[in-house]
């Protein structure tokens, strides 16, 4: 009888698991759901894949408009003459650090200055906002720009690179909104405990915006490796060129024996088919390795454990 008693109440007690069961509306909006993302995501891999798969074929195949998905008459001879070449890997090693030291710079002067014009008590924040916006629609032009970096003394210098382009204003106004919308008590809470503005901004504040500051570093990252243009103006020395402009050198020379430092003329025809989809991977390449370790955060709910107004 005790046993019964107890067994019973071990069955009051225990916990009971409610099992929410999809409806059939549900279960179409999932199924047509996962047919649209997977067209969608065909549609965009797949130029990519043909690029891939042409910068190893043959040049007879490509140009006859035979190579889909699938690499024909397999052939490395353009990656070999690229990557055989010293100056391929010097300039590579430029693009690493000017990205990685443009983004560092970017993100400290983009997060401080967006922080600081989130706050609407900050005297002069309309001005400081205006002072942004108008970046955005005027600038002084392409001469004046040229003179400037001439008469600071950059050109030839990675700060022709960096500065220049530091602060993004729609990176800007992106995390203005998001410090905006961060609970005031979250702040007001560290304050009482005696934290400082700094303290709060980076004990508090940015270990809560992981999501907006992957996004941001993305963006930067990815504006500042595909840029070429500001070293194509700014440098004269090829050793200090990042790799987009040697690759764009490349192509835009490929059909000349000295642009590649001789070789036969079939070496040189191949070169020529695909050397626009070997740059392409070249330079996509670290990129799309970077980006599954960034994903991850725009996924990831923000503000998890903070108070929630």
């Amino acid at each position: 009888m005790t046993t019964d008693v107890a067994r019973a109440a071990e069955e009051v007690a225990r916990p009971r698991t409610t099992v929410v069961r999809d409806t059939p509306g549900y279960r179409v909006f999932r199924v047509v759901n996962a047919v649209v993302l997977g067209v969608v995501c065909v549609v965009m891999l797949y130029p990519f894949a043909t690029i891939v798969a042409q910068s190893f074929s043959a040049e007879r195949h490509i140009n006859a408009g035979e190579v889909n998905l699938v690499p024909r008459g397999f052939n490395v001879d353009t990656y070999q003459l690229v990557m055989a070449d010293s100056m391929f890997w010097a300039n590579y090693r430029n693009t690493v650090v000017y990205t990685v030291v443009a983004t560092v710079i970017a993100m400290a002067l983009t997060t401080t200055f967006a922080y600081a014009i989130s706050k609407r008590h900050l005297k002069g924040r309309s001005f400081l906002i205006g002072a942004a916006v108008f970046t955005m629609f005027f600038n002084g032009g392409l001469i004046p720009n040229y003179v400037l970096i001439s008469t600071l003394g950059f050109k030839n210098t990675l700060w022709a690179i960096v500065l220049p382009n530091a602060i993004s204003v729609f990176n800007l106004l992106v995390m203005k909104s998001f410090f905006e919308n961060m609970p005031e008590e979250l702040e007001e809470a560290a304050a009482i405990d005696g934290l400082s503005t700094y303290g709060i901004f980076f004990r508090i504040v940015l270990p809560l915006s992981k999501a907006v500051l992957a996004t941001m570093v993305l963006f930067y990252a990815v504006s500042f490796w595909n840029s070429w243009f500001a070293a194509f103006l700014y440098m004269d020395r090829s050793e200090l060129f990042p790799v987009t402009v040697y690759l764009r050198n490349l192509l835009a020379a490929a059909t000349s024996a000295t642009s590649v430092g001789g070789g036969s003329t079939d070496n040189l025809t191949q070169v020529d088919s695909n050397i626009k989809a070997v740059a392409m991977v070249l330079t996509v390449l670290p990129i799309v390795a970077l980006y599954p370790f960034i994903q991850k955060y725009f996924v990831s709910g923000v503000m998890l454990g903070a108070v929630k107004q």
